[in-house]
């Protein structure tokens, strides 16, 4: 019987260019394997505040090619010759944490290469067109993004059957990953830590949505429905769209910009209700209120149905418009919901319950 202890352990990601969902996981999974070095396509520092300068972060040739770090998107047709570069020999467990090509690495028979998948890549299977549309692709370049895009599928399907074993960060993801790839997954959730957030007597008279501000995010569709609410609403965090989305915000939505995480925890504990308009493949953040004992707002798809209890943890708007996200929120009764049921439902997420997870996992398939 093997032991985790005696196995010589790689992790593998995207890329660290922010502090994110996926960061999350890696986070977790360093506190589980604390000597791991870190593989990744590019590693910007700053954007991730220095988070990762103590572990020794082995990036790909991308991070020395011109304007690597910036602008690596540009590279996208050299990703996978980035990917099957790493020389994983040495190692006997590969954990990587994939939600586009990194799944891709090259193992031998010999290893074990777990693949902790947050969604099959989405601009080559469920999101080409909006891709294409709104990618940060140079002018010149574009007219044979068509052309990449098939490439990269024919890669994207090849470097799918190359782990051993894959783990779905939710059930819609599951279903993904056998629709795209045909492979087989279990759901362990992504970890969230739920220690940092309680519960607050002090409920105060706003709303709150905490996101990078960028389209996807449909922060502008509840900026919309709150200038037509007149309620308050903070809104937490910044993005290209910050200036653009303020300017059209009414007096009663405040925007804070980034806080800390002692702020940011208080903004949860205290609000009426977080809001989480956008589709996610899981969604952290609601969690986090959640853990803070607060109801959520949120969009009917994705992630969310499997974190939001209807009318016990909050409640569900559909379509996404911002008339349906009015009619909720004008019909919403924050009485109505227990703190503490709301907070023992999110422990379920806690990042102590995936770390045993995990292990009990890694367990399973070395023996």
């Amino acid at each position: 019987m093997k032991d985790i202890k005696d196995l010589k352990i790689a992790i593998v990601v995207e890329e660290l260019t922010q502090l994110g969902g996926a960061e999350r996981v890696l986070d977790a999974l360093l506190e589980l394997f604390p000597k791991a070095p870190i593989y990744t396509l590019v590693w910007d520092k700053e954007k991730t505040q220095h988070r990762y300068d103590q572990f020794d972060v082995r990036p790909s040739f991308i991070q020395k090619l011109p304007f690597g770090i910036k602008k690596y998107k540009w590279y996208l047709p050299l990703m996978p010759m980035a990917v099957e570069s790493f020389d994983l020999s040495e190692f006997d467990l590969i954990i990587s944490s994939s939600s586009a090509l990194i799944k891709g690495i090259e193992t031998t028979k010999n290893q074990i290469h777990i693949c902790y998948c947050h969604t099959p890549t989405r601009y080559l299977w469920s999101d080409v067109k909006d891709y294409l549309k709104t990618a940060p692709i140079p002018l010149v370049a574009r007219p044979i993004m068509p052309l990449v895009i098939s490439m990269l599928r024919k890669w994207d399907l090849k470097a799918s059957k190359r782990p051993d074993f894959y783990i779905a960060n939710a059930e819609n993801i599951k279903q993904k990953i056998k629709k795209y790839y045909n492979r087989d997954s279990v759901v362990i959730y992504p970890p969230v830590d739920t220690d940092r957030f309680k519960i607050s007597q002090n409920i105060q008279d706003y709303f709150l949505i905490t996101s990078r501000i960028e389209p996807y995010k449909k922060v502008d569709l509840v900026v919309e429905a709150f200038n037509k609410l007149g309620l308050k609403l903070k809104v937490v965090g910044s993005g290209t769209k910050k200036a653009e989305i303020a300017k059209m915000a009414g007096p009663n939505i405040e925007f804070t910009g980034r806080l800390s995480d002692e702020d940011l925890a208080k903004a949860y504990e205290s609000c009426i209700a977080y809001l989480f308009p956008q589709e996610e493949d899981f969604g952290i953040v609601p969690v986090e209120a959640m853990s803070a004992g607060r109801p959520v707002i949120a969009y009917k798809k994705g992630g969310s149905l499997e974190t939001v209890i209807e009318g016990k943890t909050g409640e569900f708007f559909y379509p996404q418009t911002v008339e349906a996200l009015v009619s909720v929120v004008k019909n919403f009764d924050a009485q109505k919901y227990n703190s503490q049921f709301i907070r023992n439902h999110a422990l379920k997420f806690s990042k102590h319950v995936f770390k045993a997870k995990i292990l009990e996992y890694i367990k399973d398939k070395i023996n």
